[in-house]
């Protein structure tokens, strides 16, 4: 491979990752198996360390996947929230055991674990009493969910006993237990909403809820698996466990201590069969060294601990018969073929429904209605169809011959060069697509309208109050009250919620109008590029080029969007019901800071939000994570691993009183 065709892989393989991490962490709708996209990680490592010119500190090898969420305070976390390497061969699990063996003169055992399928929490306590809950997050700082954590039954409020530190951290994986999420199922089924896909993301998504007497009914469960920490009163993992469990937390009986990896290899075989029976998901496990002096003599890469490595089991497969196949358009209009079959056991769930992905699949497969085929979660995640029983395959069974037209407006297909999937290009008069539309408008990430979820927005739809975004503005309370499932004070919350939408920014208004490829992050660039709505309609597709990040795909698309007559009408009618088409212009008082990269962390009199401005009002950046290149650190009281970080870095750390005397002399503080 040339430098030049590295080069090309790699930015196809950032690409690709950076599009799995945002489905994984922040929308909680994976697209592929834990082990494709360990895949897809491992060759673009091999690649980087072949090629190290090809570096890249923001490429995916050198960052944790994030799951933060606006709408929740985000709090550094004062240990990082690390990964852990994951293997899938025993190979590999016995190479990591010969690291282990060369760094020590000394005897060593394992602690194995159960890799529980869940959600990560940092729960921390103050005199035995849980003062605060903070999710995974990036791995630096995650989401405040100390209100709906404290719903979770199986969490101490107060601990028991009176020999745990006075104060500490732990941490855990909030899951749910799979009578609680076929329960969840059944109740959202009558209901008419769309079911959640796995335990997981019910998980993950019911921790993100704004209404903590809705998580308390889901019924979520916690195990404790961990306790950071350099002075914690124990001399070993599985002390520290012991430990917790007598303090009131839920530790699996199931963690076992291993004196080698020949045991540990046992503990594996025999739960790669065993993990059926239990109550949840599990997709692997969890070896660690025990000894926390080891550990601390291990270490840590940029990314993981040294000590500890996750075996993954490889994904479970069940073989049920194909009875048909529905096709589903998506707001951009990208069908997507779905498979209707005989309910069969799964990982611990039910499955009846599985993604076929496009037509070349199809085609690759030679999948045919009334065939056995093989249904495969992978990674313990979405319900998939990886093959066909050939000794079942019936030579009187036809060939699935994909539809040419639109299954919902009869639109003929079309399929783009270079795109995997056929579209439907009647943007306009496809029911699905419309209401696609409304409903990623007024969604949390974009207007964030109160009171206008899925089903709302198909009620209002069908009662022919909306046809586009810009109709939502036009209605009255009479029009909403009156519609089944609905009522005055629901009419008033949306009312409410579409007049709070007119203070959105310039940039998530842009999100909102749905462009094809220009995501949350591409929102922001453009609107900072070009100031104002009527300037990026105006801009060339050498102009947009310019800009950080936007390709000839995003630019060609942004054209296509603003050339459309009825595009033009739509952003006409939002703009005459006040939304916000301009981005606010910062005003900066100086440049004394122009060129200098801060990190703020720790306890300060204000919100670090306000010395962030600051910084930026007179000209300097701040960035989350300390790096060679990091002019200061600003570190307030409790500044934890950053500050040691800085030192080992020798980056200059200043306090709020110096921070403030850089710039007092030009601003009001």
């Amino acid at each position: 491979m040339t430098i030049k065709e590295a080069k090309i892989r790699v930015d196809a393989l950032r690409k690709v990752i950076n599009e799995h991490n945002r489905h994984y962490y922040v929308e909680s709708s994976p697209a592929i198996s834990d082990f494709e996209f360990d895949l897809l990680m491992q060759e673009l490592q091999g690649i980087e360390k072949k090629f190290p010119s090809l570096a890249d500190a923001a490429s995916p090898t050198q960052r944790v996947g994030s799951d933060l969420s606006e709408g929740f305070a985000q709090v550094e976390h004062r240990y990082p929230m690390l990964s852990l390497g994951n293997t899938y061969s025993e190979e590999e699990l016995r190479e990591f055991d010969a690291r282990i063996a060369k760094a020590f003169d000394e005897a060593y055992e394992y602690v194995c674990e159960l890799k529980f399928d869940g959600a990560s929490i940092s729960l921390i306590y103050a005199d035995g009493v849980l003062t605060r809950a903070v999710t995974r997050g990036d791995g630096v700082q995650g989401d405040d969910v100390t209100v709906n954590v404290r719903t979770v039954r199986s969490i101490p409020l107060q601990l028991h006993g009176d020999n745990f530190p006075k104060e500490f951290e732990v941490r855990g994986e909030i899951l749910l237990p799979h009578s609680s999420f076929e329960s969840m199922n059944r109740e959202r089924e009558k209901q008419g909403k769309t079911l959640f896909a796995n335990p997981r993301n019910a998980a993950s998504g019911t921790l993100k809820m704004f209404d903590s007497k809705e998580v308390a009914r889901r019924g979520l469960d916690n195990f404790v698996y961990y306790m950071p920490g350099s002075d914690l009163p124990f001399a070993s993992h599985y002390e520290s466990l012991q430990a917790a469990r007598a303090w009131g937390f839920k530790v699996s009986e199931h963690t076992q201590k291993c004196s080698d990896i020949g045991a540990v290899v046992d503990f594996i075989r025999h739960w790669e069969t065993a993990r059926k029976k239990l109550s949840y998901d599990t997709d692997g496990v969890v070896v660690k060294v025990n000894s926390f002096a080891q550990q601390r003599a291990l270490g840590f890469t940029s990314k993981t601990p040294r000590w500890a490595i996750a075996y993954k089991f490889k994904a479970e497969q069940a073989v049920t018969t194909l009875l048909s196949v529905d096709y589903q358009v998506g707001r951009t209009g990208a069908i997507t073929p779905v498979a209707n079959l005989e309910p069969v056991k799964l990982a611990g769930t039910i499955v009846k429904r599985a993604s076929l992905h496009n037509a070349d699949q199809i085609a690759l497969l030679d999948i045919r209605v009334g065939d056995m085929v093989y249904v495969e979660k992978g990674g313990e995640i979405i319900p998939k169809i990886v093959g066909v029983d050939a000794s079942n395959h019936s030579e009187n069974l036809l060939p699935l011959q994909y539809i040419t037209a639109c299954p919902e407006c009869g639109t003929p297909l079309v399929r783009i060069d270079g795109e995997a999937k056929h579209f439907c290009p009647n943007e306009s008069g496809c029911p699905p697509q419309i209401v696609g539309r409304i409903i990623h408008f007024a969604s949390r990430k974009a207007m964030n309208i109160e009171g206008l979820g899925d089903e709302t927005v198909e009620l209002l739809y069908k009662n022919g109050l909306v046809k586009n975004a810009a109709n939502l503005y036009d209605l009255h309370k009479a029009q909403i009250a009156r519609l089944e499932r609905m009522g005055d004070k629901s009419a008033e919350n949306i009312l409410q919620g579409l007049e709070n939408s007119k203070k959105a920014p310039f940039s998530r208004v842009l999100f909102a109008l749905g462009i094809r490829y220009v995501g949350e992050t591409t929102a922001k660039k453009l609107a900072e590029a070009f100031g104002s709505l009527s300037a990026l309609q105006n801009a060339t597709f050498e102009q947009l080029l310019e800009v950080d990040e936007i390709g000839e795909q995003i630019a060609k698309s942004a054209l296509a969007f603003f050339w459309e007559e009825k595009n033009q009408l739509l952003l006409n009618k939002l703009r005459e019901v006040g939304l916000c088409f301009v981005a606010e212009k910062q005003q900066r008082f100086s440049s004394e800071l122009e060129g200098l990269t801060f990190v703020i962390t720790g306890t300060l009199s204000r919100p670090r939000d306000e010395f962030k401005q600051m910084v930026e009002l007179h000209g300097g950046k701040v960035t989350s994570a300390i790096s060679s290149s990091t002019s200061y650190l600003l570190a307030g009281e409790k500044a934890g691993s950053k500050m040691q970080k800085a030192e080992k870095l020798l980056v200059k750390v200043i306090n709020e009183s110096q921070f403030l005397e850089l710039i007092a002399k030009y601003s009001d503080v």
